[in-house]
């Protein structure tokens, strides 16, 4: 005998039927129907969306549209123009991150980039994690050398900064 999916069926007892509930007082399932009395729930439709508070102004409305987003990846750099270069360093100098720190130009932490206003005269070596253009292009105009010095988080993206909220 071959069996056909119309022939399938569960087997004997392992299945029940439903519970047939609010068919009158004769049954355990009469008048209230398990729904207990009164109240929103007990009524036709007995549901509650995802967030409702009962009629009360829910939270997402009260809360207002947060706009913009803040990027917790930015790389913020620390800004020197060559006109402060020329003016505290002589010619020939090393300019290092920590000479510029020595003099108070940069913060302890970050990163630092070189800027292209004023004009450059002198002859120096800048070791920055970052150049622009016109700066790389009047120091070594001068005869100077740009070095470039790696970010701290190497060739990955940056750490996120901030907390959970950050993005919110």
């Amino acid at each position: 005998m071959t069996i056909k999916v119309h022939d399938l069926k569960p087997a004997k007892g392992s299945t029940k039927a439903k519970r047939r509930v609010g068919r009158g007082i004769g049954g355990v399932g009469g008048k209230t129907a398990g729904r207990g009395t009164k109240g929103q729930k007990s009524r036709g439709r007995g549901t509650v969306n995802r967030g409702f508070e009962g009629g009360q102004t829910p939270l997402h409305r009260k809360a207002p549209k947060l706009k913009g987003f803040n990027n917790p990846f930015r790389v913020e750099y620390q800004a020197i123009n060559l006109d402060t270069l020329a003016d505290i360093f002589d010619g020939g100098a090393d300019v290092t991150i920590d000479t510029l720190r020595q003099h108070g130009l940069v913060h302890k932490h970050g990163l630092v980039k070189v800027l292209g206003r004023g004009a450059l005269d002198k002859q120096l070596t800048v070791h920055a994690h970052g150049f622009s253009a016109s700066a790389r292009q009047a120091i070594e105009a001068a005869g100077g050398r740009v070095e470039i010095v790696p970010s701290p988080w190497g060739d990955r993206r940056p750490p996120a900064r901030g907390n959970q909220h950050t993005n919110r």
